[in-house]
């Protein structure tokens, strides 16, 4: 038996599998974009949560990363990254761990609310960046972006902190996700683009100088021309793309560059269904309708020795998952050859939230 065979042959339970070319070259791709643009690169590392997928980004010269926890902070802190921001709204009841990090890394944090403010000058051991987060449409956190006068109050109780610098505006365009076109996602982007300059050109006529705009999200990262107008760009799910931004346009199915192998435990060939060791524990909850109104949770591969899966198989996707079973639908001739004991491959709706679901149990293809 050849070691590619081996690789399958080894996997006992859902297991992610990590597509290092796809990988490398999602990340090459948008590392030239940022080069081009003269823009930082900070991507978001909560897709991956990999030390190992961590170096691939490094040796594309990244620096700075962005993290959506504490713990993540300290987990890649581990991993001698020292240029931290975690794009979640602080906290308070973590400062002492934050206090930890903040005398190991250049910790940056997201503030949208005075009372956080105070309680980090307060709470502080060590001096770190804040970031405002704002609101330029998602409906998630941080302040609207038009509220300009409640933006600049907390501007200025940030600048007369003795613990804290006001690095600039930092937003998430999630709504992004929902794009139905190219044209909407560059639309979207230059929008964000457009409100957070005037918010930086408003703060900048009351004093507060060197503002900087930190933006990111998939979408853009893929479909937009150029990252103008920004200083910083943080996307994340890019390097591992999924069947949700597959059916978006935003990605092609083979850009998908993670599958989660599932034992088959069960074959009903009688309703058109098999079953799989990988469901809500492994996979997630998350469900998307594709062209033909189908409610899926995952499309379907078959594992692949040189390419580390095929493209999906027609008329076959997982159709209902409940904690540990994946019902499949598929044809008469599919169920046909596959047999208990074999693997399939689940591309997911949203490799983030199966990222971390399986973040124990995970291969690199080719080993």
């Amino acid at each position: 038996m050849n070691k590619s065979n081996d690789f399958f042959d080894a996997i006992t339970k859902p297991t992610l599998v990590i597509h290092r070319e796809r990988v490398q070259r999602n990340i090459t791709q948008v590392a030239r974009k940022t080069r081009e643009a003269g823009v930082r690169f900070r991507p978001h590392f909560k897709t991956h949560q990999s030390a190992e997928v961590g170096e691939w980004f490094r040796a594309q010269g990244v620096e700075a990363i962005t993290v959506s926890s504490v713990d993540m902070a300290a987990y890649f802190a581990d991993f001698q990254w020292e240029d931290i921001t975690i794009a979640f709204p602080c906290n308070i009841r973590e400062l002492p761990r934050i206090n930890e990090l903040a005398a190991r890394v250049r910790l940056n944090l997201l503030v949208e609310s005075p009372e956080t403010a105070a309680a980090l000058q307060s709470g502080l051991h060590y001096p770190l960046q804040v970031w405002i987060k704002i609101d330029v449409g998602t409906g998630r956190t941080g302040i609207p972006w038009d509220q300009y006068e409640q933006i600049a109050a907390l501007a200025g109780q940030i600048a007369g902190s003795s613990r804290l610098t006001l690095a600039g505006l930092l937003t998430h365009a999630g709504h992004s996700y929902r794009a139905t076109s190219p044209q909407e996602v560059n639309a979207l982007y230059h929008e964000t683009v457009g409100h957070l300059n005037a918010v930086r050109e408003y703060l900048a006529g009351r004093g507060f100088a060197g503002i900087e705009i930190s933006v990111g999200d998939t979408p853009s990262a893929a479909l937009v021309d150029s990252l103008s107008g920004i200083n910083e760009f943080r996307p994340g799910n890019f390097a591992y793309f999924d069947v949700m931004q597959m059916l978006h346009g935003v990605c092609r199915e083979e850009e998908i560059a993670v599958a989660a192998a599932c034992p088959v435990v069960a074959k009903h060939p009688e309703r058109g269904e098999l079953v799989i060791f990988g469901g809500a524990v492994h996979l997630s909850k998350e469900v998307i309708r594709d062209a033909q109104g189908e409610e899926i949770f995952g499309r379907v591969a078959l594992p692949h020795p040189q390419e580390g899966w095929s493209s999906s198989l027609a008329q076959t996707h997982v159709a209902r998952i409940s904690q540990e079973h994946g019902i499949i639908k598929s044809s008469a001739e599919v169920i046909a050859g596959i047999q208990i004991g074999d693997l399939l491959m689940v591309l997911p709706v949203h490799s983030c939230l199966t990222a971390d679901l399986l973040r124990r149990e995970t291969r690199v293809f080719p080993e």
